[in-house]
């Protein structure tokens, strides 16, 4: 069976569409029919199709003059014929043409199985399967965005497993987009729908608790609600913020091994979870951001591409666990002259057993004073399967990305982790930057993070009662910067007053944790509306920008402009 759908020639079918017109009654219904077809077909502008090949003028503005069909004069019987014949030809061709676009569209072509699998290379052709339609990819392969190989995996085969991991391509404008390549469907036998009852990767994934915000389900990603993120200073484990990027796995802590390869002159190591018990105990009090907190308020500036987090990509807890420098000095690296780089990789991974993988300076890891642990303990608890169990990286002061979770490979490297989260991702660029003009080579990998605040009592939109309000919210700086102050305004930041910070005092240099704080106003009086905005300052003396606009970037990470929350005073 051939992908071709080009129009067959005008044979048997055409002349019965001939056939049909000899009389002249038939004469005289095409008469009435055909002359406005006709007329619209002229109008019609040259459209390329799948499906059909529409051939009339593109000169819109032409007006053809119709001849009559008045019989008049002594040739007038054999101009009327000639007409008629002319309309009789362009009625059948129009007829014949109006039949074939409903026989493509009615009936499309079918493909067995085996067919779509013989599709599966640039010179084949590459088709794919979504339910029961068939589609030829060839052209979008380069284009994708995840990068062609991720694309190649489903080269003649279903999308279904695909999709069911990255399921961001489950949006009606994926599937808009995928319809322009469509070229048939598969035959009735082969119709059976793809089911995933054995092959489901997140079929095994952790129950979740219900408060959580989900962004997306597969992988799962989920913030706690503002209300319940500032509650304590120390979030539980049940609504700490959750950043998946593949399926969780479900790893054995009696057969789990970490890998720390050791430089040439010594010793790599394999360690069990009993022997990262013998290393010294370690615990600090950390809060991870992910990069893309407050995504969202980007987004209603110019779109981004990204999961739309609000304030609650950002949690807090007490970790445990072994240092960093200690585990690599046992396997006798030290620091070096030359940059060199610590890159983890982790036991979660995707179809092509490409697993989640970041890194950190070398630099960094082997400072005992940046506090990196190994760590196996949240809140005096074993990790959470959602949260790294059995072992994660925790690195204060930096974006999240590089917290890699289901540790598996620690290694030392000359240059930064080759993964696609590293080079390809967690990158700030200017607000000029599109899609188009990218390029990730030219930005360095976030790591630590600008000062940070948000306000999480009230809510937005939310009524307040006159008289006094209680504002609540967070405050954070990225490399142990200490937050000094918060800032909170009541009328959009014509004036301020300066907020109470609660929480854990902050060591200088290792403010690794948040601040919560608060204010107690009094709501001028007369106001209907009240624009609450904060912002925070560190010691560093860094400042939250006023606006989005001149920090906006095509991935929406970084945003920490001055944050808004408008609410109503009742009467």
């Amino acid at each position: 069976m051939t992908s071709s759908l080009t129009p067959e020639p005008l044979t048997s079918q055409f002349a019965e569409f001939l056939g049909m017109a000899q009389t002249r009654s038939a004469t005289m219904l095409l008469q009435r029919a055909m002359i406005p077809r006709f007329r619209q077909a002229c109008r019609l502008k040259l459209v390329p199709s799948r499906l059909c090949i529409q051939a009339c003028s593109t000169n819109d503005s032409s007006q053809p003059q119709y001849p009559s069909l008045a019989f008049s004069g002594d040739n007038s019987s054999t101009r009327g014929w000639r007409v008629m014949g002319t309309l009789l030809g362009l009625g059948a061709v129009l007829a014949y043409h109006d039949h074939r676009c409903r026989a493509a569209q009615e009936s499309p072509h079918l493909y067995t199985r085996e067919e779509v699998r013989a599709h599966s290379s640039p010179e084949t052709r590459i088709w794919v399967t979504l339910g029961c339609e068939v589609f030829d990819v060839t052209e979008f392969v380069d284009l994708h965005p995840g990068g062609p190989s991720k694309l190649m995996l489903a080269a003649g085969g279903p999308l279904e497993p695909f999709w069911a991991l990255y399921a961001v391509h489950n949006q009606p404008h994926v599937r808009e987009l995928l319809a322009q390549y469509k070229v048939g469907e598969l035959s009735p036998e082969d119709k059976e729908p793809f089911t995933l009852k054995t092959s489901d990767p997140y079929s095994d994934d952790p129950v979740r608790h219900p408060a959580l915000k989900v962004n997306s389900q597969r992988p799962f990603n989920a913030e706690p609600p503002p209300e319940l993120l500032t509650e304590n200073y120390i979030t539980p484990n049940p609504i700490f913020f959750t950043r998946n990027h593949l399926p969780v796995p479900n790893l054995d802590p009696e057969t789990y091994r970490l890998h720390v390869v050791g430089p040439p002159e010594g010793q790599s190591l394999s360690l069990s979870l009993n022997d990262l018990y013998q290393f010294p105990k370690h615990e600090i009090t950390v809060t991870l951001q992910c990069a893309g907190n407050r995504r969202s308020e980007m987004t209603r500036f110019k779109e981004v591409k990204g999961l739309e987090w609000n304030t609650g990509a950002i949690s807090t807890a007490r970790w445990a666990g072994a240092r960093l420098c200690d585990v690599l000095a046992k396997a006798g690296h030290q620091l070096c002259e030359t940059e060199a780089h610590v890159c983890f990789e982790g036991l979660d991974s995707d179809p092509t057993g490409t697993a989640y993988g970041a890194s950190i300076p070398l630099a960094r890891a082997m400072d005992p004073e940046a506090e990196v642990l190994l760590a196996y303990e949240m809140n005096g608890q074993p990790l959470p399967r959602d949260h790294g169990f059995p072992v994660r990286v925790v690195v204060p002061g930096v974006v999240g990305a590089r917290h890699v979770k289901w540790l598996g490979k620690v290694s030392v490297e000359p240059e930064e982790s080759y993964s696609h989260w590293q080079r390809r991702d967690y990158k700030g660029f200017s607000p000029s930057v599109d899609w188009d003009t990218v390029d990730f080579d030219s930005a360095p990998s976030i790591q630590e993070l600008p000062v940070q605040s948000a306000i999480t009592e009230p809510k937005d939109g939310e009524t307040v009662q006159s008289g006094e309000v209680t504002i609540k919210g967070y405050a954070w700086s990225g490399g142990g910067r200490a937050v000094v102050r918060v800032d909170v305004s009541l009328d959009g930041g014509l004036t301020w007053q300066v907020a109470e910070l609660d929480g854990e005092e902050q060591r200088p240099r290792k403010a690794w944790a948040w601040r919560l704080w608060q204010l107690q106003a009094s709501v001028p009086a007369g106001k209907k509306e009240l624009n609450i905005v904060c912002k925070a300052v560190d010691d560093s003396y860094n400042v939250q920008p006023d606006t989005v606009a001149p920090i906006w970037n095509l991935r929406g990470v970084l945003s920490n402009a001055w944050h808004h929350v408008h609410v109503r005073v009742a009467p």
